[in-house]
């Protein structure tokens, strides 16, 4: 099993805005940085390398940030211990707060590739349900034995 990550954000004005430059400016250095990290195995981008033009929801200033990583525990050392870190510290200068989930964890058989619908079903049900093996967080995980027993009931 590996770890599918999703996390959306609000952006507060175009990607071309200049309150969005120490954003936009650090996106091929912190996704170089997810891909070198050990655990990562895949990243939804397009031919651009990253997923800023997506726009999978009915707002247009929703990013999307899906990836695939072996481990709980070397996702959570790249979101928390590398410079990834200096992203979050600075969000709210480029996100609004989101009332809602805005990220959401799931088993994945090793192997499947994530779409950005099963993302958002994922996103989707954490907020009806709370966190299940279905979809959790970091501060509330399931192991992957869990994950198993929920593809298991899904399909």
């Amino acid at each position: 099993m590996h770890l599918a990550q999703v996390n959306i954000g609000r952006i507060k004005a175009p990607l071309d805005d200049p309150i969005m430059a120490g954003f936009v400016s650090r996106l091929d250095d912190i996704n170089a940085l997810a891909e070198t990290t050990p655990g990562f195995v895949w990243r939804l981008q397009t031919d651009e390398g990253n997923a800023t033009a997506l726009r999978p929801y009915d707002d247009d200033r929703i990013l999307v940030n899906l990836s695939v990583w072996r481990t709980m525990e070397e996702l959570r050392e790249f979101v928390y211990r590398s410079r990834h870190v200096e992203l979050l510290r600075a969000r709210e200068e480029w996100f609004e707060k989101f009332e809602r989930p805005y990220a959401a964890l799931w088993w994945i058989p090793a192997g499947h590739i994530p779409s950005v619908d099963e993302a958002k079903e994922r996103l989707a049900r954490l907020e009806r349900d709370g966190p299940t093996p279905f979809a959790f967080t970091f501060q509330q995980p399931f192991p992957p034995e869990a994950g198993l027993k929920a593809l298991a009931a899904s399909m």
